[in-house]
């Protein structure tokens, strides 16, 4: 009895804590209350295509809308070929054709918030991976309509996550706000990475672990991420993010 009560005040201290600051802040915070009244322009992170020779990928995050956005965030992949004249955006959403293209502007604010951009890689290694990225994008099992559960997924994370895991050249993980993200494609409970430096255990996204270099030390529950960074020294609080190099 001890135990389990420890268990719940660790429960407390470490996800429920973060959790309901980051909800009192967002709900006093000025933002759009639908999506109509929000921005969807470019941030003007990235040049104009044109300007830019050098094949390149990028992937985005940034918080989403409603009190969604107390404790979750929204990702997106951008490609582009070498000479391309534009990018290509892709990432799931919840109404409609799941996977869209090109649906936004490839650095546009999300429910008028800034992207956050994740993981950049340009030139021959780029062009090199854009490939693979679309194979994994092609690959991707909950890419039919309906195929979308806002929690605990599959959604727009779990996509970007299926990606990166397949293409663990990109050499990077979502942000720990990032809902979704450590649902396994195909109801799966374990996986390890393309490139076997990361593992990952989840019962369907509701709590479990991942573990390695890119990872760090990850215990996720109810889609709420807490952990260590290893590669980057660092502590990964729930909604609240990263904290340390």
């Amino acid at each position: 009895m001890k135990f389990l009560r420890r268990l719940f005040l660790a429960f407390i201290i470490v996800y429920l804590l973060p959790a309901l600051a980051s909800a009192g802040l967002w709900y006093l915070k000025d933002r759009p209350q639908s999506w109509r009244e929000a921005d969807w322009s470019s941030a003007g992170i990235l040049p104009e295509a044109a300007t830019k020779p050098d094949a390149a990928i990028y992937v985005f995050s940034a918080t989403t809308g409603g009190m969604k956005g107390a404790v979750a965030s929204h990702a997106w992949i951008v490609t582009k070929y070498e000479g391309a004249p534009s990018y290509s955006r892709y990432e799931k959403v919840g109404w409609g054709r799941p996977i869209r293209k090109n649906a936004y502007p490839a650095d546009a604010r999300w429910y008028s918030n800034e992207p956050r951009l994740v993981v950049s890689v340009t030139g021959e290694q780029a062009e090199r991976l854009i490939p693979k990225v679309d194979q994994a994008i092609a690959a991707y099992p909950y890419s039919a309509p309906g195929a979308y559960r806002i929690w605990p997924g599959p959604n727009s994370n779990t996509f970007v996550a299926h990606v990166l895991r397949s293409v663990p050249e990109l050499d990077a993980v979502l942000p720990t706000d990032a809902v979704g993200r450590n649902y396994l494609p195909e109801g799966r409970l374990f996986e390890v990475d393309a490139d076997g430096l990361d593992v990952h255990a989840t019962l369907y996204g509701l709590a479990g672990i991942s573990a390695g270099w890119r990872s760090g030390l990850e215990l996720h529950f109810m889609g709420l991420v807490a952990g260590l960074d290893i590669a980057r020294p660092g502590l990964k609080i729930p909604a609240v993010g990263r904290l340390g190099m």
